[in-house]
């Protein structure tokens, strides 16, 4: 019967994935949390689970030219090298207990920005418009790479959001599908990376991992194919409200 709850869970996260295009590690790392799964199991298994599942992703953008790998390879310099980093951190505690406060104090604030950043993304957008040469927004998005690179490993939460208003706001010119392509690419190896140290961790349940697998994918090719059928500018405040509640549920109690 647990099996089919798993399969559920990712067939609701799945549909939301399409629909809003609101990162699977944000409303999914909760709602295990809220199943009982402690904070390690949960992030864990949600980061080798967004790897797996985002990969057909990867493949359609790149096929259709969507990836800027410039940006992505400077992104990736950064973050990859950041998760090893901080696997590493986490496996010098004698027992995932003992850094369990860590990952939900961090998961609380990761939750609160994400909220912030899909309220707020188109505003943040038009307000920022750095004057800055290629290169120099090259070294930028390598610094960003570096903090998503902790802040994902320990959260799940931020490859995509985060990832995504990053790019919006150091590239302004980058066009929409080249943002949403070039921040999947990146996503994939990240979660993957930071999933497979999870994995040297012991913090994946493979039970679960296939019960999301199982509900999530055919449900975000159903979501995307059903967004514009579904009001977008009403369940993304939705949703937003519900990852700061949760976010502030975290950080404070």
């Amino acid at each position: 019967m647990d099996f089919i709850w798993y399969i559920l869970a990712g067939v609701g996260v799945g549909l939301a994935v399409g629909i809003t295009g609101v990162g699977g590690g944000s409303l999914m790392t909760p709602l295990l949390l809220m199943f009982g799964f402690p904070p390690h199991i949960a992030i864990g298994t949600d980061l080798l689970y967004a790897g797996i599942a985002k990969c057909t992703g990867v493949v359609m953008h790149a096929k259709r030219g969507n990836v800027n790998w410039r940006i992505m390879g400077a992104m990736a310099a950064g973050s990859l090298p950041a998760s090893l980093l901080t696997v590493w951190a986490l496996s010098n505690f004698e027992h995932p207990e003992h850094y369990q406060h860590l990952l939900t104090s961090t998961l609380g604030v990761m939750l609160i920005i994400t909220a912030a950043v899909i309220i707020f993304r188109k505003r943040l957008s038009g307000l920022f418009k750095p004057n800055m040469t290629e290169k120099d927004g090259t070294a930028a998005i390598f610094v960003c790479g570096l903090v998503l690179g902790v802040f994902v490993t320990l959260t799940s939460v931020g490859a995509g959001a985060l990832g995504t208003a990053m790019m919006m706001l150091l590239f302004p010119a980058m066009q929409a599908r080249n943002v949403v392509g070039t921040d999947l690419a990146h996503a994939v190896p990240l979660t993957l990376v930071a999933g497979l140290g999870h994995v040297l961790l012991g913090n994946v349940d493979y039970n679960l991992l296939a019960g999301l697998l199982i509900g999530s994918i055919p449900a975000i090719y159903i979501g995307t194919k059903a967004a514009s059928f579904v009001p977008n500018k009403v369940l993304q405040p939705i949703l937003a409200t519900a990852l700061a509640s949760f976010g502030v549920k975290y950080l404070f109690f």
